[in-house]
């Protein structure tokens, strides 16, 4: 039986391909999205909060269930926060809206981020291609 794939909405370290690896995790289909609406922070682990004037870069790549349960897992019992799946609408770079899940940590006890953490993120958004002002951003959560 073929596992049907969805798309899903990576801002945090999962957007870089050597950290899925870590799971055996490696999507068929990706692409570099934004999530109006949403602004991303660390502390120590990235997630989303809601104010209405903000937007987080990112990919949306495709996934199946078991993948995504696996790597919210390791997140969980490896990283040490729970990310709980929201549906949302991304805009890829060529303007397509593209439906996706969203894993968000609706919970989190702030504390500084590390430094290889922060870089997990920022090295992806530099080969992404993200904007300037959003990688100073993301750079703003290093101790």
């Amino acid at each position: 039986m073929v596992e049907r794939e969805m798309w899903t909405f990576f801002y945090e370290s999962y957007m870089n391909f050597d950290v899925l690896s870590e799971v055996q995790y490696m999507p068929k289909k990706w692409e570099v999205a934004r999530l109006p609406g949403f602004q991303i922070l660390i502390r120590p682990r990235a997630t989303l909060v809601r104010p209405d004037q903000h937007s987080v870069y990112g990919i949306v790549a495709t996934g199946t269930h078991a993948e995504l349960c696996r790597l919210y897992l390791h997140a969980r019992d490896v990283l040490g926060e729970t990310y709980l799946p929201e549906a949302v609408l991304t805009e890829t770079d060529d303007g397509k809206f593209r439906p996706a899940l969203c894993y968000i940590c609706p919970e989190m006890t702030p504390r500084a981020a590390t430094n290889d953490y922060v870089d997990r993120i920022v090295i992806s958004a530099r080969k992404y291609g993200f904007p300037s002002w959003y990688i100073q951003h993301l750079e703003s959560f290093r101790p």
